[in-house]
């Protein structure tokens, strides 16, 4: 089984500007696509990937330009203080799940198949599907359907998973897909399933709370004119992104000087750019991917 098809993969690294000696970091390697075309294209240089999936490390590149740091991309500029790196010359990441992740049946992403309730990106850490859709309040659950999901059956869904837990524990995807069946009609039932996987994904991960620790530190290591470029998947990835390069903070509030200067770290630079048709065909994953580019200001 192929690992991941990297999305967008030549246009990432152009997009990156690469400099033959720089430092870059690829903040989600994954099957190492990214990272492996960006090596091709260093002659000297340093690339440090970051994964915190153990499963991931299957794809190390053998190069001594290259280190894999197994941790969260939130936590990307300690890592590199500690690997004696304090500014880089380009970020790349390519948000969301991996389609290893996805096709794995074991790690509960996809409601595809059956499996314990998991989805956890970095299987060591405690909190698991299973222990959201158990023990969070309804009001919590309600809240993380509505943010993260934006289903319109939330509020319904939330009071069935709350009486059939009180009978027994919801501990399967099965068990899940039995309570949503039951008050979703069928023509909607896939894109609902998608919703409401999304949400407790996201909940499990931390996946929003990351990505801005993320967004804020690479703005924080980037060098002046370096380049940050940020692959999405959905608008609640790709959101944050926008807010940030538009506005310098995720409030999408713009403070301005005296000249009608918007102050912000990183100037978003070019067009969004998404997949070719010819790419989506391949690889019908693609077909939501936004990419968008971001330069450190000179006087940042």
């Amino acid at each position: 089984m192929t690992y991941h098809t990297t999305v967008l993969l030549h246009e990432g690294v152009e997009a990156l500007s690469l400099k033959p000696n720089g430092v870059y970091v690829d903040a989600t390697f994954g099957g190492g696509g990214h990272s492996q075309l960006i090596l091709d294209r260093l002659e000297g240089g340093q690339l440090f990937a970051f994964d915190q999936d153990p499963d991931a490390e299957r794809n190390t590149i053998e190069d001594d330009r290259f280190h894999l740091c197994k941790a969260n991309f939130r936590f990307i500029k300690n890592f590199l203080i500690a690997n004696g790196v304090s500014k880089v010359d380009g970020v790349l990441a390519d948000l969301g799940v991996s389609g290893y992740q996805f096709d794995e049946a074991g790690r509960g992403f996809s409601f595809r198949f059956d499996a314990d309730l998991d989805m956890r990106m970095n299987p060591s850490q405690e909190l698991n599907a299973q222990k959201v859709v158990n023990q969070y309040e309804g009001s919590e659950l309600k809240r993380m359907f509505r943010v993260y999901g934006e289903t319109s059956y939330g509020a319904a869904l939330t009071r069935r998973i709350v009486q059939a837990r009180a009978g027994k524990p919801i501990q399967t995807i099965n068990d899940l897909l039995s309570i949503v069946k039951k008050l979703v009609p069928e023509r909607k039932l896939k894109s609902e399933l998608a919703k409401i996987f999304q949400a407790i994904r996201i909940e499990v991960n931390d996946e929003m709370g990351a990505l801005k620790d993320f967004i804020e530190a690479t703005a924080d290591i980037l060098n002046e004119d370096a380049r940050f470029v940020a692959i999405s998947y959905h608008s609640l990835e790709d959101r944050p992104v926008k807010h940030f390069l538009r506005s310098g903070n995720f409030r999408d509030e713009q403070d301005k000087d005296l000249y009608g200067n918007v102050s912000r770290p990183l100037d978003p630079f070019g067009k969004v750019i998404v997949p070719s048709s010819e790419e989506i065909e391949r690889n019908p994953r693609a077909r939501s991917a936004k990419m968008r580019i971001g330069i450190k200001r000179s006087n940042g």
